[in-house]
This record gives structure tokens, sequence and C-alpha cells, in this order.
């Protein structure tokens, strides 16, 4: 084999996907099912634990732009993706057993992909490797890869929300609407007077939740805080989150409620919903009395409930190149999670830019630099040049852009955003034209 990459998340197939095009023979190793992590059920690659939802579609988000600059650079993942999608307002939200089963069958029928099941102990030997085992790395793995950075690892916690049967929500109760958006909406909504409210979010303070590991402070990353954790910092701090009414009225009362639940379509058949911004730490009991109490979840039936797990991520720019190979040992990349980004859709671009790097560096060619001005550019420069010292992970976003040209009027956010949008997709061209020059 070229080259060796660990982990079929979807790094790690969109990695080996990618350096198979380009002509490499890509030995994929994946230890699932022979062992699974705290969070994986599946044997299927791709697996998405934490939400089905890839965010925003919009190219005024950062997000939503980095999934196009994927579709033109031709990624397994956003195709899969795109493919597998489900109702969900202006976000991109996938069935995710369909998604994970069209990766899974996309890399096993590749003709230049090995796949070994198997449990690694140690980062393999050989020359060329990528490294794409995810923020779920497990132990013994870990452990070799600590030695090899001489350090410890940095850490945080991410949290899962519950998911409950379609058929056990009261659609007398819940109404369909996204928000600011005409039309049915793509999301179920339970609506909340003060009262309710404030009953909730005293539950959720008084409530009691799994423990963290020994000696570990309770490091959460903001994008995935529990939602008992939110409510502990202060009472309409969740009206103004992930339960704020903006943009929504109950069509029965024809007012807008003082907060609402959302619920998100899981599944193509609509027969599962997730609690959008409801992850947690509860207990399972906890779960059970206290989201049963919410308007229209009296007899809900989960299908799955929330639950925490401990992530870790290297410093990034201590230990990596802007290429993702690592300065201890050439040869190595790491990308996805754990190269210090947050999300789906940014580990799946390190996993592109991993792969694509390794077949130019196969073929004793110099890779190109993505240019600063996309956001597969801007999100490289963020892990080499953050202060180590404070180093966390981070979602793409338009702060890690370069500024625009001096405007001779004050741009609004949104135009700001749109025209980095357009500079970026412009930029990319060349880019992309510069990374498929070898793909057979």
């Amino acid at each position: 084999m070229d080259l060796v990459i660990v982990g079929a998340g979807l790094a790690g197939c969109e990695a080996a996907w990618q350096a198979a095009r380009r002509g490499l023979s890509v030995s994929l190793v994946e230890m699932k099912p022979v062992h699974y992590s705290a969070a994986h059920v599946s044997p299927n690659f791709a697996e998405l634990v934490c939400s089905n939802s890839l965010r925003s579609n919009q190219l005024g988000n950062a997000v939503g732009l980095l999934k196009e600059e994927m579709r033109r650079l031709d990624s397994l993942i956003l195709r899969a993706a795109d493919e597998c999608a489900v109702p969900a307002g202006r976000a991109l939200a996938v069935d995710r057993e369909a998604f994970a089963q069209h990766v899974t069958e996309a890399v096993e029928s590749h003709p230049r992909i090995t796949l070994r099941r198997e449990r690694l102990l140690r980062i393999p030997d050989e020359p060329f490797v990528v490294l794409a085992t995810g923020p779920l790395t497990d132990n013994a793995l870990a452990m070799h890869l600590r030695e090899l950075l001489g350090e410890a690892y940095l850490y945080f916690y991410d949290a899962l929300s519950p998911i409950v049967y379609a058929d056990s929500i009261d659609h007398e109760v819940a109404f369909r609407a996204s928000r600011y958006e005409d039309g049915e909406g793509d999301y179920l909504n339970l609506p909340l007077d003060a009262a309710a409210y404030r009953a909730f979010v005293e539950a959720l303070c008084g409530a009691d939740t799994m423990p963290l590991h020994d000696h570990e402070a309770a490091l959460f990353f903001e994008g995935c805080l529990p939602v008992e954790e939110t409510a502990r910092r202060g009472e309409q701090t969740l009206a103004h989150g992930p339960m704020k009414p903006v943009g929504l009225v109950d069509p029965r009362s024809a007012r807008r409620p003082h907060a609402v639940v959302q619920l998100r379509q899981e599944d193509k058949r609509g027969v599962l919903y997730s609690l959008v911004g409801f992850q947690t730490r509860l207990r399972v009991g906890e779960q059970k009395r206290i989201f049963r109490q919410l308007p229209g979840l009296k007899d809900a039936a989960f299908a799955r409930f929330g639950s925490v797990h401990r992530n870790t991520y290297i410093n990034a720019p201590r230990h990596l190149h802007a290429s993702l190979e690592l300065r201890a040992r050439p040869g190595l990349w790491v990308c996805g999670q754990m190269a210090g980004v947050e999300g789906y859709v940014e580990s799946a671009a390190l996993g592109w830019v991993a792969g694509v790097n390794a077949a130019f560096r196969l073929r004793g060619l110099a890779a190109p630099q993505a240019p600063e001005a996309t956001a597969h550019g801007a999100l490289l420069r963020y892990l080499v040049e953050a202060d180590a010292r404070g180093f966390q992970p981070m979602n793409v976003n338009y702060g890690l852009f370069p500024p625009l040209p001096a405007s001779p009027r004050k741009l609004r956010r949104r135009e700001r955003n749109e025209l980095q949008g357009q500079r970026a997709l412009e930029a990319l061209e060349s880019y992309r034209q510069a990374t498929s020059v070898h793909v057979s």
C-alpha cells in the first residue's frame, strides 16, 4: 500500500477517497466492529453521533461556504450528504443511516482502497500515514500519539441530544414551522408559556447529571454545551439560545410563545426527531422525568437518550504544518477533529486536504496551498497561526478570513459575509484546478 489511513469517520473516508482517486493504493483501517467507542453503535463508516445536521446551507454563513467549496472540489462526504438530505429549513441535515451506508458502499467499492477491520494500539510504522481517528480515539492509540508529541492531550467534553419517536409526540400541541420562513416549515415546535418555561429551567438546574472523569475540569465546547449547563447561566439564557421563539408564531394562538422546543427530523421517513440544542449529560431517569414535562412530550418514547463523551485534540499550532503533516514525524498527516477543528463539515474538509496533500507528496510534488481567502485556507491558517498557549478547537467562521478591502461605506455584517463568500469561490477555482490535475 502507498498510504495507510487510520479511522473511517468522515475525515478518514474523505482522505481515502481523494487519495485513491489520485492513483494511490490506500489501506483504510477501522476498528469497528471489532471495538466501539463510547458513542458509536454502527459498523458503517462515517457514523454521525452528535447530530444529523451539517448546519447552514447558506453562503452568508461560513460553514455554508465551506460546504459549497467542498462540492466544487468533488467531496465524497458532501455528495453523500446532498443525496441523503432530509428537510431542515436552511440547514443541511441527513438521514444518518442512509448517509453512513452511502459513504461505506462508495469506499468499499473503490478498487484502490483495501479495508482492514482491526483495533490498532500504535500508529502504523509505514512511511506514509494519515491519522483520522477522531475525537474519540482509542486510548492505546492516543497514548502512542501522546508519547510522539511529548505532551498530554488537550480535551473538552461533547454532549448528544436525545431522539424521540415521531408517533410519541403530541401533534395537537406541536406546530410545524421554521424561523422566519413562510409555509409549513421543516421543524416541529413545542410552545411554552412563561410559567412552563420557568418550571423547565428550574428542573434542569436541580437535576442529577452523569459525573465526568476524575480530576478533570468540566470543559465543554460552547457549540455543544449541555442544556442544563446553559440553564445555569441564567433563567432566560435558553430563551435567548436554542429555545428562542423569534420568527415563530403558534398558528392556533396567532402569538409568539415565550419559548419553544424545536424538533428536527432525523431520518427520511420522519420516524425519528431530535430535540435541537438539547444535548445533555443528565442521567437517563432525569431525562425521562424532565423532558416528558414539556408540552407535547408527555408520552415521549426515546429512541436514544442524550449522553456526554470526552473529545481529544492536539495542539495544532505547536505540532502541525499547514499541510496537516506532523512536525515530529514527517509523512504522518493528522486530520479531522483530532487536528483541532470542531464540526463534521470541518473534519471532512481536513480529510480532503490530507488525502490530496498525501497524494502530491507520494508523487514527489509540492501540494498546492489553499488560498487564505477560502474557507479551507482560513481553517488551515487558524490551525497553524493560533496562539498555542490557549489553543482550542474552532468551527469555521468569517472571523478567520482575511479582511475585505476598505469600502467607501460601512458594510452590514450580511453584506460583508456575502462579499467574503464571493471572493472565496473566485479564489477557489485556481486551487480546484491545481489539485485536480492528477485525478485518475
